[in-house]
């Protein structure tokens, strides 16, 4: 492959990566007050993308993970509910329904797509590759 072909292809991943982020910020979640968006850093490097979430106060079982046409996505609740005699007298931390999507690099081997959730941290590794398997749903270990 010519250095030219891969460098407009780096430039229009680039393109995508930060038009999705743009529209991230834009696009307000209908009601603030319930929905949160978890906070996630991208980490590049020359055999692996590693994509990590905030999900404080979660369980595993309450996070879904999907893959689809090269698109990961991230759904799950964060709830807590309190007894019936007990009222916030201050409340911060934000709760309900998210969904993270993330477009994926073409170069992303999404069949060997590994996912751990260790304290409160969920990190999702997707090895390089020539080869494009696609997978569907993946496990969290």
């Amino acid at each position: 492959m010519s250095e030219f072909k891969v460098d407009i292809e780096k430039q229009l991943t680039k393109l995508g990566k930060d038009i999705q982020d743009f529209v991230e910020r834009i696009v307000p979640l209908e009601d603030r007050g319930h929905d949160f968006t978890p906070a996630c850093d991208i980490i590049e490097s020359d055999k692996t993308f590693v994509i990590k979430l905030d999900l404080p106060g979660m369980a595993k079982n309450e996070i879904n993970i999907a893959l689809k046409e090269q698109v990961l996505t991230v759904k799950g609740e964060r709830a807590e509910t309190l007894d019936e005699d007990e009222k916030y007298s201050r409340q911060e931390r934000s709760m309900g329904v998210f969904s993270r999507s993330f477009a994926l690099p073409e170069n992303v081997n999404t069949a060997e797509t590994e996912a751990r959730f260790s304290k409160g941290v969920l990190s999702i590794t997707m090895p390089k590759s020539e080869i494009f398997d696609d997978a569907t749903s993946i496990p969290i270990k």
